[in-house]
């Protein structure tokens, strides 16, 4: 099966989801579907660390590559450009007013590199374990980092607000059967997959024109991992992106990153309200 043959059958996919979520009326519809929650481990046995268990490995660096949307992500989308976004008349009244102009230097340059929208834009990706249950994602573009909590879901609520949130993780399938899958060397595309979770977020953009997404999003994101017969490592990641202030529905996009073999082209950057990188 061929790269574009697997991303067009992602973008299929995350249009078949954003159908499922904004009519199923339950925020866990979609993750009851990808195949429940973890099975616990028996009576006495030691819980595994997110590293032990984990059913792919997702380390290393990766390289977003633009499949579609080129105009959205590759440069600052035209002031009142609302296309595929389920926006309320407060959102569309915002944005129509944005004047890049008047955004402030400094942090207030990251609006539009928060959890909400990061995975849209173009850039390297670094992962690493930064703990046996902490799943750490470097970001060049706009020199971000994101982290990933296993077990640790309700530790977010203390936490104040910021571009990247609290992330709590866990993966999906079933942990055990996967475990064993990969000791048995398994193909990973037949392995699960990594759900997250992120919340309290610093109000920012959904797309670098202006269009806003309020403190009370919630992002939710499925993580996949596959080879290509030709050698080539993916990632693709679905997003459902919910704003009670802002949007009228969830907000679905899919993304593919592709594997590098090492750290060269790594760039970080700072952020840019007027560029996308």
């Amino acid at each position: 099966m061929g790269r574009g043959h697997r991303l067009k059958k992602r973008v299929i996919m995350a249009a078949a989801l954003a159908a499922l979520v904004s009519t199923a009326g339950q925020p866990d519809a979609y993750a009851q579907g990808r195949g429940g929650g973890p099975t616990p481990p028996p009576a006495g046995a030691p819980p595994a660390s997110a590293r032990a268990a984990a059913p792919k490995d997702l380390t290393g660096y990766w390289v977003s590559v633009v499949a579609e949307h080129w105009h959205l992500r590759m440069m600052v989308p035209p002031k009142g450009d609302f296309a595929m976004l389920p926006l309320n008349a407060d959102a569309r009244k915002i944005a129509t007013a944005w004047d890049p102009s008047k955004e402030e230097p400094g942090d207030a340059q990251c609006k539009a590199y928060g959890a909400a929208t990061i995975m849209r834009v173009p850039g390297r990706l670094h992962i690493e374990w930064a703990g046996d249950n902490t799943l750490k994602m470097d970001i060049d573009s706009g020199t971000q980092t994101r982290l990933f909590h296993f077990g640790s879901a309700a530790a977010g609520a203390s936490q104040a607000p910021s571009w990247q949130g609290y992330s709590a993780a866990e993966w999906e399938g079933i942990p055990g059967a996967d475990l064993r899958a990969r000791k048995a060397g398994a193909p990973e595309d037949a392995r699960g997959g990594l759900k997250v979770m992120t919340s309290r977020l610093r109000a920012g953009y959904l797309r670098r024109n202006g269009v806003p997404y309020s403190e009370s999003t919630t992002v939710e994101e499925h993580v996949d991992r596959f080879k290509e017969p030709n050698g080539d490592d993916w990632i693709v990641i679905d997003t459902i992106v919910r704003d009670p202030q802002y949007l009228t529905q969830p907000y679905v996009h899919s993304v593919a990153f592709k594997k590098l073999p090492n750290a060269s082209g790594w760039d970080p950057t700072p952020c840019r309200a007027d560029q996308p990188r």
